[in-house]
């Protein structure tokens, strides 16, 4: 497979149509149908369900879009890396991470780079704990902000100084608002939502685990997403304080868990990591942010 393949490819299936993409590409229609013929011959599996006015992709050629676009992505990450002056503080830097305060020692770093150069370009990729890890360990991201317990044997990394605080999102005219804390028992009945990530993961399994079955309603990947089904009514969301703002006119508030339940947060790469020197700067600035918290 070719790289100008796969951007053909990619171009068919965001298009839906092959006339519309070789309109896309400025080539010819045939020529375009040729390359993906000879692309599923390769492959040996059929990419394109061809209907009469849209094409839709096969399980294979879902695969191949996901692939391709991760392929493409490292490709031109790389291309910037390699053209990125030698001497110089710059290029571009991809973290990747879960919805968290703690976070804000990273915001901090990115400003003091920033004010360091101003050729430097952070990207920021949102996403639970498997997301960010699979693209940290593929290449697509520099660095992934992970909440432990994660599996960090694998990375080297750097824990962040503040911790989140485990709790639940709520109606502020629910009859749990009116306690300073939520215990197990409390949530016994009650429709829940709860974070796919953390569903499994160990502490909070066993917090959960002190009195018996719940009713799990829904589950997220990031907070905001529950925080409105919270609004409407339909649960209680279990999630970290301070990403929800619960201050003034809002409907809603946050209660603490009790016990006490806290995560810390790591920022992870990969061993054997060769950075960029806009990477290579961030992890500098950004160590001395935690030393000096």
């Amino acid at each position: 497979m070719e790289l100008r393949e796969l951007k053909y490819f990619l171009t068919i299936a965001h298009e839906g149509s092959i006339s519309k993409a070789a309109d896309v590409l400025y080539i010819t229609q045939p020529s375009l149908s040729r390359q993906m013929q000879n692309l599923e011959k390769e492959i040996g599996k059929q990419l394109f369900v061809r209907g009469n006015k849209k094409i839709t992709l096969t399980e294979t050629g879902e695969l191949l879009q996901k692939r391709a676009e991760e392929m493409l992505s490292l490709y031109d990450k790389t291309q910037a890396e390699i053209a990125a002056p030698c001497e110089s503080v710059y290029g571009d830097i991809y973290i990747g991470g879960g919805e968290s305060y703690a976070i804000s020692a990273v915001a901090k770093a990115a400003k003091k780079l920033l004010g360091y150069s101003n050729s430097v370009r952070f990207h920021f990729y949102s996403g639970d704990t498997m997301e960010v890890a699979e693209k940290l360990d593929k290449g697509l991201i520099d660095f992934a902000v992970l909440v432990e317990p994660a599996d960090l044997s694998k990375y080297n990394y750097l824990r962040l100084p503040q911790k989140d605080t485990w709790g639940v999102l709520m109606r502020k005219d629910s009859p749990l608002a009116a306690k300073d804390y939520i215990t197990p028992k409390d949530l016994q009945g009650l429709p829940l939502i709860r974070s796919k990530h953390a569903i499994n993961q160990n502490e909070l399994s066993d917090w959960f685990k002190q009195d018996g079955e719940y009713n799990i309603v829904a589950t997220y990947n990031l907070l905001y997403n529950a925080s409105l089904l919270v609004k409407e009514g339909i649960g209680y969301a279990v999630g970290l304080d301070g990403i929800i703002n619960t201050t003034g006119d809002s409907m809603l508030t946050f209660r603490p868990l009790m016990p006490r339940l806290e995560s810390t947060l790591a920022v992870a790469w990969k061993k054997n990591q060769v950075f960029s020197k806009a990477a290579e700067k961030f992890l500098e600035v950004l160590n001395g942010v935690v030393e000096n918290h």
